[in-house]
């Protein structure tokens, strides 16, 4: 039994060199972004929601006790900030890099838009279907609307 070389692709198509370039830029400046935020909590550039020096107090909870608790001792909303209500907070050096972050896992969805023309201009419908069905499901999951499980 002979083995046979696995065929290698030599040619990149158009669709995944724009899939790679936006994931890059969007890596980078999310990236970028997360040290910035960063250093304006941690230097006190922006004032946190929760003080730099009692956020170890609240390490040990689970996520749930511990937004209850800094709603009721610093933030004082009628309900706790879950799902997308940290954007309301974003003015704050804690929550500020929570922007990064959605930035990181949002980069996505921009990657798959933006191959659908070249998808569709190639008569790739198939592949084009697909994408537009993959930023509709990771945007219907980010918006929080599929909510499930106990919280």
């Amino acid at each position: 039994m002979s083995a046979k070389a696995c065929p290698i692709q030599t040619q990149t198509h158009t669709e995944q060199l724009i899939y790679a370039n936006i994931l890059e830029k969007g890596m980078y400046l999310g990236l970028l972004l997360l040290f910035i935020t960063f250093a304006v909590y941690v230097f006190g550039i922006a004032r946190p929601a929760v003080p730099l020096n009692e956020i170890a107090n609240y390490w040990s909870m689970d996520s749930h006790t511990y937004l209850e608790k800094i709603n009721e001792l610093y933030i004082h909303h009628e309900h706790p900030p879950t799902g997308w209500a940290w954007l309301g907070l974003a003015g704050h050096g804690d929550f500020m890099n929570f922007i990064p972050i959605a930035i990181l896992a949002g980069v996505t969805m921009l990657c798959y838009a933006a191959i659908v023309p070249t998808l569709l201009a190639r008569k790739d419908t198939v592949y084009a279907v697909m994408c537009v069905l993959e930023v509709l499901i990771l945007g219907l999951a980010a918006s929080g609307l599929l909510a499930v499980g106990g919280h």
